[in-house]
């Protein structure tokens, strides 16, 4: 049965544009669980632009589900998964330009580098995802790294302009899910995905969690927080009737 995960990065995100104190990213991962989410995601930049060392302090000390923190792979955020034990980390590629994630981390480059980097985690029984896109290269170099999930990336679905474009990145995301879970990966879905097109994906079998922030985020604004998440919540639900 597939469970949502909600990011709340764009919370701190309006935080941070007065630098202030409000709203709270921490308060509303809080709400989110009440509201039915099964896990909140953190993604700590190395700039700090939206979540910072507090709310993951914070977080990690009041936590009722499931805490995943996003990082790149670099020792001072490696120190600090050790130092707060999320139950999951998900590994991902970072620029300081770029305004969000803009793609998949490559793995088949970095297998021996992301194995040692990982081994330290694993002593500690924090679970590792890596956010990639759907390239059977990059499926297979996660198996050898050791990883138990990957989290697929579907901005580029997301993202299409055409709906024969959207068609194509459709089709590429389904053919990785299958291989990955042929190779006994376990797998997630994120980047881009909102109350609508996330129903692309409801007849396939075996995804384990979606990831999700900006579109709840975006209708929490309209419609409040509870009703974003509970709404998202039972849509992920219905897709294991």
């Amino acid at each position: 049965m597939p469970v949502l995960a909600v990011n709340v990065d764009h919370v701190a995100t309006i935080r941070q544009a007065r630098l202030g104190k409000e709203p709270d990213p921490v308060t509303a991962a809080h709400i989110c669980e009440l509201a039915g989410a099964s896990a909140i995601i953190m993604h700590l930049r190395e700039d700090r632009r939206h979540i910072q060392d507090r709310d993951v302090a914070l977080f990690s000390q009041s936590i009722q589900t499931r805490f995943h923190l996003e990082m790149a792979a670099t020792k001072e955020m490696q120190e600090i998964a050790l130092r707060y034990e999320p139950q999951m980390v998900c590994l991902v590629p970072e620029k300081r330009q770029e305004l969000t994630t803009e793609g998949g981390l490559d793995v088949a480059s970095r297998v021996s580098e992301l194995q040692a980097y990982l081994a330290p985690l694993a002593d500690k029984g924090i679970k590792a995802s890596l956010f990639i896109d759907a390239d059977p290269a990059q499926i297979e170099a996660a198996v050898e790294i050791g990883a138990e999930f990957i989290e697929i990336h579907t901005g580029h679905y997301s993202d299409a302009a055409t709906e024969a474009d959207r068609h194509k990145e459709l089709e590429s995301i389904l053919t990785g899910i299958a291989k990955a879970q042929d190779l006994g990966l376990k797998v997630n879905l994120g980047h881009g995905l909102d109350y609508h097109n996330i129903f692309a994906f409801r007849d396939v079998p075996g995804i384990q969690e979606y990831s999700i922030g900006h579109s709840i985020i975006s209708r929490a604004v309209l419609t409040g927080l509870p009703e974003a998440v509970e709404r998202m919540v039972a849509i992920v639900d219905s897709f294991a009737d």
